[in-house]
């Protein structure tokens, strides 16, 4: 691997860049299961239907109670099952602390369900409480009492009438330990490394009896979960047939390399179907249940949606103020967890606001005093109109309190470096009371180890993220700093561990949708105006090209190879992603990215000779080229996997104009994808926006 790439940076890139190499995102096949008709049978089936990340739409119950029906009244046996955050969301579960959304779960008939992380969002005791009323069968085997006890049974056995057994065992996200309150968790053992795939390995022993084994994992496949995804799982352990996911919100019926791994999304836009046949006792299928405005659902189970949703609107449903404008509630990009959001700029706002009016109690200068907040803690939009108590809620429903810890600058950089470490990133910094640059294109410069009970790592030095001012003055490392953010951040959570240590913190016990409902109904005067029209400027994406949006699927690879030096502007402001490359240009970049031409020999007035001259001595090309010429995107491929030594693929092309084995060499490489699904287009001309794609994907690759 090139050693202008960090080893971190370089797994989060190739992983969180979901744009692949020329245009399109390669995501897993989607499909709904078979239509059956009236005739259909499914005698001598057991069929699996599983959700993940429902968050609080338990409206969706009553649609898979009914398609469970379905199914039975066609002679299937069906087993019901979760993969994790179902306790968290939307204000009908928030406000009982996950309570209601057992109920629902028992309502709909659920028999088996894992964790996830937001199940530890009010604390492990409210977590014990809950479920100590569930009428399903909680797993997981990677969590463990002080005593080193799994918290709830590891595994469990599901037999059906025909003797079909079915071994199902959970997996939690180790990230939990950073993603939930550290206060709240307390004793609990999340584990990670060997410790993480052993307890896994040790459950598929445990099942060895049963005839389906099948891993309810709340893991995911985004960048930031790297090595603990669901993908990662099932390389490291043998024997599972069948990963059921969540986390990520990812929709898929298998992972990038085929994996048997599916998952739904979220907030029920799926449901998810596994076949087994009875007879052979095997997965026969998998596929995805889209959910449509017309699909049945169970009377029964949609009215206790009902009164639960009747009763929290009656009681969160009142108007208290109006917006004029939009705030941003995605996570990216250009949302919360990647960039300054106007969403993020009025709550720290709040936050800031709410405390400074007791500035007495503050031991620093007011213009000492900043606001943070995780932007993976704000989780919804809020449309122009009338503003609910409900809205709010919804937009930060963890419960979370105003709190205050004070830092040097140093300790405040350090958190801001960790917690911008790679994009997307729930511990995204919004912030008030601090102006900074992040320049995504330079690497994280790691510490060897991570964090204590974290998955994150801190910074070895500050390489991404630099302080402009502080309220409009200078930013100074040896200042004592008064950071307003929530209670999860103050001990630690997300990247934050600079901040679990403190020298002096307190909690104001103001919940934090209280502190902004207050904020605008007091300050604002009940109206979010155009002052939050768009982002106040508090955060710079660094950027030195007006052509080219921070947002765009080929920034980050762009600015790093323009940070390390190997690809510049056309101009000092312009990229031009657009423009075509002649065999020359495209040559040198590939060139000196790997190594093998001298910066000085591809500069001056014989760049283009020496050029020609290295790749001929190379074998790539004639000595007689004729550099002027465009370069195709099939030409450049072919050259680009010679010079990497990769062999010709003898994948079977999903191309439908393209079927070169060193095009598809790249494709198995995760370098490059095509324009479409299904075509290549090998011989449009290759621009400067797929080139910096390529290369960075290439530089990945370990030589």
């Amino acid at each position: 691997m090139r050693k202008f790439l960090s080893v971190l940076l370089a797994m989060a890139m190739v992983l969180s860049l979901t744009v692949t190499g020329f245009a399109i995102e390669d995501t897993a096949t989607t499909r709904e299961p078979e239509v059956m008709t009236e005739e259909a049978t499914m005698a001598g089936k057991t069929v699996i239907l599983h959700t993940n990340d429902v968050h609080g739409a338990i409206e969706g119950y009553a649609y898979i109670t009914a398609l469970k029906a379905d199914y039975e009244a066609k002679g299937a046996e069906v087993i019901l099952v979760d993969a994790g955050d179902y306790s968290q969301g939307k204000t009908y579960v928030s406000v009982t602390k996950g309570a209601d959304a057992v109920t629902m779960m028992n309502a709909a008939g659920y028999d088996v369900v894992t964790l996830g992380n937001h199940e530890f969002d009010y604390g492990y005791a409210q977590l014990k409480e809950n479920m100590s009323k569930a009428k399903f069968k909680v797993v997981c085997a990677d969590v463990f009492n002080e005593d080193g006890t799994p918290i709830f049974d590891a595994s469990y056995t599901y037999t059906t009438k025909t003797g079909v057994k079915v071994g199902f065992f959970g997996m939690e996200t180790p990230e939990t330990q950073t993603k939930a309150n550290p206060a709240l968790i307390k004793g609990l053992t999340f584990t990670t490394d060997d410790a993480f795939t052993k307890a896994a390995a040790d459950q598929v022993a445990a099942l060895k009896d049963a005839d389906v084994v099948i891993c309810l994992a709340h893991l995911g496949i985004d960048a930031e979960s790297a090595p603990y995804r669901s993908t990662d799982l099932y390389a490291a352990v043998k024997g599972i047939d069948f990963i059921i996911d969540g986390h990520s919100h990812t929709v898929m019926t298998k992972g990038e390399k085929g994996e048997p791994i599916q998952s739904t999304g979220t907030a029920f836009a799926n449901i998810g179907v596994i076949v087994i046949d009875n007879a052979t006792k095997k997965i026969e299928s998998n596929s995805l249940f889209e959910i449509k405005e017309d699909t049945a659902k169970d009377e029964t189970v949609s009215a206790a949606a009902k009164t639960i949703v009747d009763r929290v609107n009656a009681e969160y449903g009142v108007v208290f103020a109006k917006s004029e404008v939009t705030l941003n509630g995605a996570k990216a990009p250009n949302g919360n967890r990647d960039s300054e959001t106007n969403n993020g700029d009025l709550i720290t706002d709040a936050m800031l606001w709410k405390v400074m009016q007791n500035k007495e109690g503050l031991t620093v200068d007011a213009d000492h005093v900043v606001a943070i907040t995780n932007g993976g803690g704000i989780r919804a939009a809020i449309k122009p109109g009338d503003v609910t108590k409900k809205d709010i809620n919804t937009v930060l429903p963890f419960g979370n309190t105003v709190a205050v810890i004070y830092v040097t600058g140093a300790e405040l950089l350090e958190a801001l470096e960790a917690s911008t470490y790679s994009l997307p990133i729930g511990g995204f910094p919004q912030v008030a009371g601090i102006n900074y640059t992040l320049h995504t294109g330079k690497a994280y410069d790691k510490n060897d180890a991570t964090y204590p009970n974290s998955t994150y790592y801190g910074p070895k030095s500050i390489n991404r993220v630099s302080i402009n001012s502080i309220n409009g003055k200078e930013f100074k490392a040896d200042d004592t700093y008064a950071v307003v953010t929530n209670d999860f951040v103050a001990v630690g959570g997300d990247s934050y561990y600079a901040f679990a240590a403190a020298t002096a913190k307190f909690d104001t016990g103001v919940p934090l949708d209280e502190a902004v409902m207050e904020y605008v109904t007091k300050e604002l005067k009940g109206v979010i105006g155009k002052q939050y029209a768009a982002p106040q400027g508090r955060i710079t994406i660094y950027n030195p090209f007006k052509d080219v949006k921070t947002t765009a699927w080929y920034f980050d690879p762009m600015i790093h190879l323009y940070e390390s030096g190997i690809i510049n502007g056309t101009s000092a402001t312009t990229y031009a992603p657009n423009d075509t490359l002649t065999w020359t240009a495209a040559l040198k970049l590939l060139l000196v990215s790997n190594g093998d031409l001298k910066a000085a020999d591809a500069t001056g007035a014989d760049w283009s000779k020496n050029t020609i001259a290295k790749a001929a001595e190379l074998g790539l090309v004639a000595a007689d080229l004729d550099g002027a010429k465009a370069i195709s995107r099939l030409e450049f491929c072919q050259v680009a996997a010679k010079l990497n030594k990769l062999a010709e693929s003898k994948t079977e092309s999903k191309f439908t104009d393209c079927a070169d084995g060193y095009v598809m060499a790249l494709v198995d490489a995760k370098v490059i994808d095509g324009m479409t699904a299904t075509t290549f287009e090998p011989d449009a001309s290759l621009t400067r926006a797929q080139i910096a794609k390529i290369i960075y994907q290439l530089n990945l690759i370990e030589k």
